[in-house]
Order: C-alpha cells, then sequence, then structure tokens
C-alpha cells in the first residue's frame, strides 16, 4: 500500500530509479529502507510538532523563573530546551534515523562492494572523461568529519578502486528524502535546468562546472539539458567519483568528465566557464574556504555567465524557534559549517568578493521530479531535507555567449 492508494506514506524503496551501478537489493533490505523512509516522513510532519508544545509548556516558562525573561534567541532556546524530555526523545530519534540509514545502506553495499568495484571498472575502463588524481589532498574540515554520521564520510575507500561510499549515499538517500528528489535524486539539477530555460530562454551555455558534484546526481540533468555543452564536475573524493561516472556512462552521458581536485582552486583559466554551479555544497565548507571557492567563482565565471548555488534558507527573518530546530543538524548531524552559512547573507558576502551589486540575486528552486513520484510544497519541507531550496548567484555582465 502506499500513496496512490490513498494512504500518506513515503514512496517505496523498490521505486528507486535503477541504473549501470545500482546495488542489489533484497527483500529484508528493501523492507529496512522502506521503514526508514515512512520514518523519516513521521518525524517531519508528525513529530517534530511537538517541540512548540514542550517549548510553551515547560521550557520556556521554566527559563523565565529563573532568569525573569524569555529566551532570547535560538541558542538560549536550545538550552532551555536541552533538558526536556519531549525534545530529547526527537532528537534521539532523528539521530538513530540517520545512524539507521547508514547501517543499512553499508550492509546493502558492503556484502557486494567488490562486485560493485568490479562493474565500475568495467564501465571506466579507459575512459578519459575520469580524471582522477591521488596528490589531491582532502582539507582537514573534510576529512575530520563523517559527513551525516556516515563512517569515512565520502571518502572511505576499503578496496582499490573502491565505489562502496558512493553506492551507500546513493541507496540511502531516497530513504532519507522520502522520496522528494524524484525516482533518481536528481530533482535539483532538474529544477536548475528549468530556471535556467526560464530565465535565459534558449541559452546554450558552451562550458559548465558543477563543484563539490558527489556522484553526480544532479549534473546528468544539465547534461541533459545541454547536450552540446562540455561539463566538468569536480569532487575531492575518488569513490564518489568512480561511481559517479560509471553510473553516468551506463546512463549514456558522454559530455562530463569528473575530475578530482579541490574547488578552492582549479586549474583552468580565467573566465574559462559559462555556468558554474552547486548543489547542497557549500554547508559543507568552513567559512575561510566558502570565501575562497566564491573567489574561484569570480575568477573562473566568463563575461555574460552565470553562477547559482543552492542551499537551505537563510536564518535572517525567521522566527528563532524555527532557528533553533533547524540548527539541529549542526550539533547533532556532523555539520559543524551548517549555521554559520546560514546565517550569512549571501549575496552581501559576493559583493565583498568583488560580484557586482546589481548582479548578485536570490530566488529558490524546487525540485522537478518523475511522474509518480510525490511533488513538494512548502508546508512539507523537513528542515533542510525537502525538494525545495534556496538559491543565490550573480550574471556576470558581457556577451552572453
Amino acid at each position: 500500500m502506499n500513496a496512490k492508494a490513498g494512504i500518506d506514506c513515503a514512496p517505496p524503496w523498490s521505486d528507486v530509479g535503477q541504473h549501470a551501478m545500482s546495488p542489489q537489493a533484497t527483500h529484508d533490505e528493501i523492507a529496512r529502507f522502506n521503514f526508514l523512509a515512512n520514518f523519516n516522513k513521521y518525524m517531519s510532519s508528525r513529530v517534530v510538532g511537538g517541540n512548540a508544545v514542550a517549548y510553551a509548556a515547560r521550557a520556556r516558562p521554566a527559563w523565565e523563573r529563573e532568569r525573569g525573561r524569555a529566551p532570547q534567541d535560538r541558542r538560549e532556546i536550545r538550552a532551555a530546551m536541552a533538558a526536556d524530555p519531549y525534545y530529547q526523545m526527537w532528537s534521539s530519534l532523528r539521530r538513530s534515523a540517520m545512524e539507521m540509514r547508514q547501517q543499512a545502506g553499508r550492509a546493502l553495499v558492503l556484502r557486494q562492494a567488490e562486485a560493485l568495484r568490479d562493474r565500475a571498472r568495467s564501465l571506466n575502463a579507459g575512459a578519459p572523461t575520469l580524471r582522477l588524481d591521488a596528490t589531491v589532498a582532502v582539507p582537514r574540515y573534510q576529512s575530520a568529519l563523517d559527513n551525516h554520521c556516515m563512517p569515512g564520510s565520502y571518502f572511505a575507500e576499503y578496496l582499490t578502486d573502491d565505489v562502496a561510499a558512493a553506492a551507500n549515499y546513493d541507496a540511502g538517500m531516497f530513504a532519507t528524502t522520502t522520496g522528494l528528489f524524484g525516482r533518481y535524486l536528481d530533482g535539483a539539477g532538474g529544477g536548475v535546468a528549468r530556471w535556467l530555460a526560464a530565465r535565459r530562454p534558449g541559452w546554450q551555455p558552451r562550458r559548465i562546472l558543477d563543484l563539490g558534484c558527489g556522484l553526480g546526481h544532479n549534473t546528468v540533468p544539465l547534461a541533459r539539458a545541454f547536450p552540446d555543452a562540455d561539463i566538468v564536475a569536480v569532487d575531492l573524493a575518488a569513490p564518489m567519483l568512480r561511481y559517479g561516472h560509471a553510473r553516468a556512462a551506463g546512463m549514456g552521458i558522454r559530455n562530463v568528465v569528473f575530475m578530482q581536485g579541490n574547488v578552492e582552486a582549479l586549474p583552468f583559466e580565467a573566465g574559462s566557464f559559462d555556468f558554474i554551479y552547486s548543489t547542497m555544497f557549500l554547508h559543507e565548507t568552513s567559512w575561510p574556504a566558502l570565501r575562497r571557492i566564491l573567489a574561484e567563482v569570480d575568477r573562473l565565471l566568463a563575461p555574460g555567465g552565470l553562477h547559482l548555488h543552492l542551499e537551505q534558507p537563510p536564518y535572517r527573518g525567521m522566527e528563532e524557534f524555527e532557528k533553533f530546530l533547524r540548527d539541529w543538524d549542526c550539533y547533532h548531524n556532523n555539520e559543524p559549517f551548517w549555521t554559520t552559512l546560514h546565517d550569512t547573507d549571501c549575496p552581501a558576502l559576493l559583493r565583498s568578493i568583488g560580484f557586482a551589486r546589481d548582479t548578485c540575486f536570490e530566488t529558490s528552486i524546487h525540485a522537478v521530479v518523475e511522474h509518480g513520484m510525490p511533488k513538494v510544497a512548502e508546508e512539507v519541507e523537513d528542515f533542510g531535507r525537502g525538494g525545495m531550496w534556496y538559491a543565490f548567484g550573480s550574471e556576470r555582465p558581457g556577451v552572453v555567449s
């Protein structure tokens, strides 16, 4: 039974789009993912609301009795809520859901790690569009973290030419996002392609750069939207690139170079790219790295070019209690740079780096998902896991190519 039958539940994991690198799952493994998807949906739609009740009924009055005033900001709200049993329950369940999601994905892919590795080797053999570089150093702000509670993060390798970290990420994301990113988890890339078509009708960028591409979920829709463009997708993690290149090759994508590199400094000439974008990447970088990355975007963007970055909504103008709930990922999901980025006025940051004031913009991007997948509306966005994004960027003056 599912939403098509009138039941408000997540789409089944068996609806995940299959591709050449898809891990093969058993009945029980599928059942675990289905449980996690519906657990996440229930947590985000029903359980989270009890935090506001607990705050109003217990945490805020207790704070006021002790200090003679209400909590003034999200940090004081977090301190007030820290000992509340409902918040502790919600927080513990949310953390457990992420850990169980990692356990489910790793159990699935590690038992077939050699088969996945061999499949990727076959699809990648001799391809000039996969460019790995063992000399690329992973910055400490990445290497010291298990992002999203993922053991070894994006970089873990247990075999030569390993792809298990990427396969785990690919397999479990559908459950984490309850299907709101689409069958192939490419809703953000589809949304970017649609937004570009509306903003610049008929535009055909010659060169496109995808920053922090991961395994290329959101690279593929751009490759399809602009089949004549040369696309470079850059990431630090070799397992993600091996898997992503093989996945794209199996989908018939031939115009993307998957390249290992640090996007703080890339080996391209100034003005090399007409369109530069990132999807849910910048919140995983440190504050100094963020400035260096955007300065590199400034260097690489061609005259008449455009850059766009999808992230979570900024905190400015948001209620303090809402900020407190969104801060959860920073403190409990191994996302230490989350809060800083959300506090940042990104257009102002662009202007401080050198982008012209009248070219900077903010917008929103909604996921474009295939028929049969749930459409997302603002009221169901799960504190950063729904199929909608805040976006910012700028356009460079000059002749549009």
